[in-house]
């Protein structure tokens, strides 16, 4: 279980929210809503362990999440607005160089990967001649890569178009069965049932 408890955040000098608290057991899902500008990414960056909290805990099973970050960096698949992806590498290179940091058989691991978000046939193709969308999906299928307990994921599906959106439905599907956790910061509805939402102002 992931808990966050009294939470608080300044972006600069703004405080951009405060007494934030929620938790979410394994297996289930938190939708982060609310307009531009009320947190969210600040709070999945926070929950990722990329910054402190200026008041409040984070908790993984009862204890400090962020009292041994490399500890919490392995518990995490953070994927953010930029979809760091290598334009000189193609998408299996890609994939193949993120699987390498995984064990235990990067090729197989790499081909359930471009199965998952329908990559196959842009395997062998550069990454810097995708489209916007491709290269979102590109993003996307790393998480079929990671054992990684907790997806954060910053607006996952922009760019894509109904069928991605589709396939990724079945990736979460897939790691909420195997009680893996998603909170998700997003304007649009997601592929996700039984999910619960926080709403920021």
């Amino acid at each position: 279980m992931v808990k966050a408890e009294g939470l608080a955040a300044f972006r600069g000098e703004r405080l951009v929210f405060r007494d934030l608290s929620f938790s979410v057991l394994a297996g289930g899902a938190l939708v982060l809503a609310g307009p531009n500008g009320s947190g969210k990414s600040t709070l999945l960056r926070l929950l990722a362990g990329l910054g402190r909290p200026a008041a409040g805990r984070l908790l993984w099973d009862g204890q400090d999440a962020l009292a041994d970050l490399p500890g919490h960096a392995e518990r995490v698949a953070y994927v953010g607005h930029l979809d760091a992806v290598k334009p000189g590498l193609t998408v299996a290179e890609n994939l193949e160089f993120y699987a390498n940091l995984m064990p235990p058989s990067p090729t197989m691991m790499v081909a359930a990967a471009l199965t998952s978000l329908a990559l196959t046939d842009l395997a062998d193709l550069p990454a810097r001649m995708l489209s916007a969308g491709q290269k979102r999906r590109l993003a996307l299928s790393r998480l079929a890569l990671t054992s990684a307990p907790l997806w954060l994921l910053d607006e996952p599906t922009l760019g894509l178009d109904t069928a991605a959106i589709a396939r990724f439905g079945t990736l979460l599907h897939t790691h909420r069965d195997r009680g893996g956790i998603v909170i998700a910061a997003t304007h649009v509805p997601l592929p996700l049932s039984d999910v619960a939402e926080l709403r920021l102002a």
